[in-house]
């Protein structure tokens, strides 16, 4: 396997998702915090990149998603921060 710019790309996004998962399972990172869906948006969105020069089909499919429920994530979560607040909250 070549250390070509989709592959170091590849591997940033993978670095990103498990920095992401173990903030997380070490309580430094709630997943409630816009911070966490982000991480994994931004690495399952370089992983993808990296995939359009070794096309997988499984690994598409499953990054997309991925990609998906981050953003969704990360838009509810960025909600939640503008959301005005009310004098007993």
């Amino acid at each position: 396997m070549p250390l070509d710019l989709p592959t170091l790309i590849g591997f940033a996004g993978a670095g990103l998702l498990m920095v992401a998962y173990f903030a997380s399972q070490q309580g430094w990172l709630r997943a409630d915090d816009w911070r966490f869906p982000a991480g994994n948006l931004a690495g399952s969105s370089l992983i993808l990149v990296s995939l359009m020069s070794a096309w997988n089909l499984p690994s598409v499919v499953i990054e997309g998603f991925w990609a998906a429920i981050s953003l969704y994530g990360l838009v509810r979560s960025l909600r939640r921060r503008t959301r005005p607040r009310g004098p007993g909250s």
